[in-house]
């Protein structure tokens, strides 16, 4: 067993950065790179993409990512663990083997599933959400269950160089090779809760280096054009350093680093995942050094009975339609345009905004009633079940041109089919993960 390791984040939702990636296997010294890119709406948008192409599924920059990243992951002997496989991981990892074909490389990579269920579904499953059952929201198209750190295991336990998975909990992507390196016991909750904290704090890469941390009046963070992405030395014992690779941009501090931690947590000493229940709340953050410091103190709860599965439905179609207003009276006129337009067509849809973006559109009329902007963009929305109706909102939008008000421009639309997500939760003996094994 090792007695330490080290685990770098190089991307931490599905459109981050490449770069980060190959400068943290480049020059990093890492053990493990984990690339973290898979959310909700991420594995609904990958279902979309599978049923028009079987063969699509997987993250949409997996193909980008593996041409740079797989002769470094060679070269420096560095473990690749991802989610990219999102609603395809069989798909995504035959691409990698033949990334890999093409450029001369000799590679295994193994594929975890089990993630799918959405063939066990009755329908009668009541959301979390709203206590409804399935079938009250139509056409339902995925079910994906958050898989944990025991799922990885077996894939890490054969020699490939690169795992990728389906629906896997953010944090289990880190905490499996602590696990395997350390043997640690999957049943003690302290060392899974403080492995938890660590993989939570790394999870969304830039961020606990500052770049959501950032605001250039009261949280100054140096270099952010270049943005350096976070790597962790774990200790057996559980014990954990953050830093970032010399030279790049950003910052790691306890500041960044507290608000990382309390990142969509909404219950500090009940964080619930499939691997255990975490308690966040006498976790210790010391500043070591510049940009490094020590996280201590992460404890735990057995791992819950239940997985939550995210579940996909079709929800209909938005459309959207834009334009704007400069210049004197560039309100009136945009709210003017925004009431003819609410007046002729609002009664058709079920959703329906009218937004006038640089004044209220993200927090309301209220808060901006003293503004008096020179220019507005008015954006208006619809949702609706039929796409010609969607289609109409962009419509009036554009007709807006020469039946007035005076002085708009740059008018835009757009339909978007929607998929919608609800959550339902699982008993996990129902659900089994496999290990797939390809090789170049």
């Amino acid at each position: 067993m090792k007695e330490k390791i080290r685990i770098g984040c190089g991307a931490g939702f599905s459109g981050d950065r490449l770069e980060p990636a190959l400068i943290l296997t480049e020059k990093g010294n890492l053990d493990y790179l984990v690339l973290e890119c898979l959310a909700e709406r991420t594995i609904a948008l990958a279902q979309k993409r599978k049923q028009q192409d079987p063969s699509q599924g997987y993250d949409v920059l997996l193909e980008r990512r593996m041409e740079g990243l797989l002769p470094l992951l060679i070269q420096h002997k560095t473990r690749l663990i991802t989610n990219m496989g999102a609603a395809n991981p069989i798909a995504g990892g035959k691409k990698i083997i033949e990334i890999a074909q093409k450029k001369g490389i000799k590679i295994k990579v193994a594929v975890v599933l089990g993630d799918d269920v959405f063939s066990q579904l009755s329908g009668e499953e009541l959301t979390m959400e709203g206590n409804l059952p399935l079938k009250s929201y139509g056409k339902l198209v995925s079910a994906n269950a958050y898989l944990g750190a025991d799922a990885i295991l077996p894939a890490l336990d054969t020699d490939a160089q690169i795992i990728i998975t389906g629906r896997v909990a953010d944090p289990s992507l880190f905490l499996a090779p602590m696990i395997k390196e350390f043997g640690w016991d999957i049943n003690d909750a302290n060392l899974l809760g403080q492995g938890t904290v660590i993989g939570h704090l790394l999870e969304c890469a830039g961020q606990i280096t500052g770049g959501y941390f950032a605001d250039p009046v009261t949280k100054p963070i140096p270099n952010m054009d270049r943005l350096g992405h976070p790597f962790v030395d774990v200790f057996k014992d559980g014990k954990a350093k953050i830093s970032k690779v010399s030279g790049t941009g950003g910052m790691v501090s306890v500041q960044t680093a507290k608000e990382q931690l309390l990142y969509e947590v909404l219950d500090p000493e009940n964080y619930f995942t499939p691997d255990v229940v975490a308690d966040f709340s006498k976790v210790k953050i010391k500043e070591i050094a510049k940009d490094e410091i020590e996280v201590l103190g992460g404890k735990g709860k057995p791992r819950p009975q239940t997985l939550k599965v995210s579940v996909g439905y079709q929800a209909g179609w938005m459309g959207e339609g834009e334009i704007s207003y400069a210049g004197a009276h560039a309100l009136e006129r945009a709210k003017l345009a925004g009431d003819i337009i609410r007046k002729r067509i609002s009664h058709l849809y079920h959703e329906f905004r009218v937004d006038y973006i640089g004044m209220s559109s993200l927090h309301g009329e209220l808060l901006s009633q003293n503004s008096n902007p020179y220019e507005i963009r008015l954006r208006i929305a619809g949702k609706t079940q039929e796409k010609f109706l969607a289609q109409l909102v962009g419509e009036e939008v554009e007709a807006l041109y020469t039946n007035g008000p005076a002085g708009g421009g740059g008018a835009r639309k757009n339909v978007t089919e929607l998929l919608g997500v609800v959550s339902i939760l699982k008993d996990r003996s129902s659900i089994a993960s496999q290990v797939e094994l390809l090789e170049s």
